[in-house]
């Protein structure tokens, strides 16, 4: 699941529908979820056994709290507080199915990933941690730190010392690629045995801004980052399609262009929001067939 922020709406308007598909709670279809960024929220939560419109009565009342703030530490201190009420001081233990949440490593300039079994571990197998040693809710707080639109964050590891991460989509906006490289190269599993759902947050033109957002996205880093990440989810899915073009999977993640859905990460109006889930829903259709086929549902 890629990430997107607050336009994470979308993702769950298609995986409402897979799960009614599936008729089970979707950690239970997945033998391994990863995400990005809103992305990594998701993927947590189905992890963790959530059904999907549970995790959309958190959205709904979630990304105004968060998205509302105008500063960079208003959001990421929201951030903070609405996942230490859902995560609580659960660890990695506490998921039931494989996991991959993506983060980026602001000091060595590279990504890292919170995983929760050894299996996933391409190296260094003797010390592995899952999850790092951190929480949940840490190393989903260190997948969304969008910076500048909100704060890098400093988590306490056991095995990695202190690094200094911000949001995953600077390294991998789509996580597939990193999904099919545990599933591959670390679980040993065939291309035959393989099989992918990737989930976008749509695309959609810039929309009209009052005057203070007019003022923060007029500077550089900020009318950029939208850019990079769906730059970067292109790029993972093209390199997929070359690198793994033996695995059947499916791409969600529609374009829509009417001015009436004109959105972007810091999305905060509730009706606005339920557009895109709706489109969610709708995009899901379009593909149907194809995640039956591919899923085996």
């Amino acid at each position: 699941m890629d990430g997107g922020g607050s336009k994470g709406v979308y993702t769950l308007g298609v995986l409402k529908e897979v799960e009614a598909l599936a008729n089970a709670p979707l950690c239970e279809v997945f033998d391994l979820i990863f995400g990005t960024s809103t992305g990594a929220i998701i993927a947590a939560l189905i992890a963790l056994g959530y059904r999907v419109e549970a995790i959309e009565n958190l959205y709904f009342t979630l990304i105004p709290q968060i998205m509302n703030n105008r500063s960079s530490r208003g959001r990421t201190e929201a951030l903070k507080a609405e996942a230490e009420k859902i995560f609580e001081n659960q660890d990695f233990s506490a998921f039931k199915t494989l996991i991959g949440i993506v983060c980026t490593n602001y000091d060595f300039e590279r990504p890292m990933v919170f995983k929760n079994s050894v299996q996933q571990s391409h190296g260094r197998a003797a010390t592995f941690k899952p999850g790092f040693g951190c929480t949940i809710a840490e190393a989903v707080v260190a997948s969304c730190s969008a910076y500048p639109f909100f704060e890098k964050v400093t988590v306490k590891t056991e095995n990695q010392g202190e690094p200094l991460l911000m949001d995953g989509g600077y390294v991998a906006n789509n996580p597939t690629l990193f999904a099919l490289a545990d599933t591959y190269h670390a679980l040993g599993k065939k291309t035959s045995e393989i099989a992918v759902l990737s989930v976008g947050v749509g695309s959609y033109n810039e929309p009209k801004r009052s005057i203070f957002h007019q003022i923060i996205f007029g500077f550089w880093p900020f009318r950029h980052i939208a850019k990079m990440f769906n730059i970067s989810s292109g790029t993972i899915d093209q390199l997929r399609v070359v690198l793994f073009p033996q695995v059947p999977c499916v791409r969600v993640s529609e374009s829509y262009p009417q001015p009436e859905y004109a959105t972007d990460l810091l999305e905060n109006d509730a009706k606005k929001l339920m557009k895109l889930h709706a489109l969610g829903r709708e995009s899901f259709a379009k593909y149907e067939k194809e995640i039956r086929a591919t899923l085996k549902l």
